[in-house]
C-alpha cells in the first residue's frame, strides 16, 4: 500500500498501516496545505487542539521531500507546552515522552525527516514491524492508494477504516476517537497495539 507520510498521526492511519506488510511512503508528491502532513489533533483540558508545523514556501508547489520546517516561529515551544498539558499525567507519560521531546528537539529541517522519525519511534513503541519503501517517483495511479485518504476534510466514518474503541482519556466524559497515536499512547502504554487491532474494521 502506497499512503501519504503524516505528523504524529491518526489512529485511523495506523490501522491503516496494520493491514499491510510492506508500507510505501510517497516521497514524491507536492505538499498538501490544510493536511495531516504537518497537522495533528490531540485532547487537553477538555478540548480538542490541533498543532500545525509551520513550513517555509507552503503556499508554492514544493515537493514534500524538499519542504522546510519554519523556525522562526516558536512552534516547538507551544506544542510540547500543549502535549504537556494534555498527557503530562497519563499512565505512561513518562515512559514515552523523552523519545518524542528528542526528535522535536533535534529540530530537523525538512517537515519528512520529522514526521519520518516520527513515525519510526511510534512503530517501536507499539512493537509493529513494517517493512518501509519510499516511492522512486511519482505515479498517478497505484495498487492499494491511501494517499490522501485520511484527511481533516473526509470522516474516517467515510473510510471505513477505523471504528473507535473506548480508552480512558484524560479529560472530559465523551470519549473522543481517531486522536493522534499520542493520546493512545500516553494513555495506554504497551496495551495500544492490542486496542488498535480491535480498531481495525475488516
Amino acid at each position: 500500500m502506497t499512503i501519504d507520510l503524516q505528523y504524529l498521526p491518526s489512529l485511523e492511519y495506523f490501522c491503516t498501516l496494520l493491514q499491510h506488510d510492506e508500507i510505501v511512503i510517497e516521497a514524491h508528491e507536492y505538499f498538501e496545505k490544510q493536511s495531516y502532513r504537518n497537522h495533528c489533533i490531540i485532547q487537553t483540558t477538555n478540548k480538542i487542539d490541533t498543532l500545525t508545523v509551520p513550513v517555509q514556501n507552503g503556499n508554492k508547489k514544493v515537493l514534500i521531500r524538499d519542504l522546510k520546517i519554519d523556525y522562526s516561529q516558536d512552534w516547538t515551544r507551544r506544542h510540547w507546552g500543549a502535549i504537556q498539558s494534555g498527557y503530562g499525567k497519563s499512565p505512561f507519560f513518562e515512559y514515552y515522552s523523552e523519545y518524542f521531546k528528542k526528535i522535536v528537539d533535534k529540530k530537523p529541517d525538512f517537515l519528512f525527516d520529522l514526521n519520518l522519525e516520527l513515525l519510526t519511534i511510534c512503530l517501536k513503541l507499539l512493537r509493529l514491524e513494517k517493512n518501509i519503501i519510499f516511492t522512486n517517483n511519482y505515479e498517478k495511479v497505484v495498487n492499494n492508494d491511501f494517499r490522501g485518504q485520511i484527511h481533516p476534510k473526509r470522516s474516517f466514518e467515510d473510510n471505513k477504516i477505523y471504528q473507535p474503541v473506548s480508552y480512558r482519556q484524560n479529560f472530559g466524559n465523551k470519549f473522543e476517537p481517531n486522536l493522534s497515536i499520542l493520546d493512545l499512547l500516553f494513555c495506554q502504554g504497551n496495551q495500544s497495539l492490542l486496542l488498535l487491532k480491535e480498531c481495525v474494521i475488516k
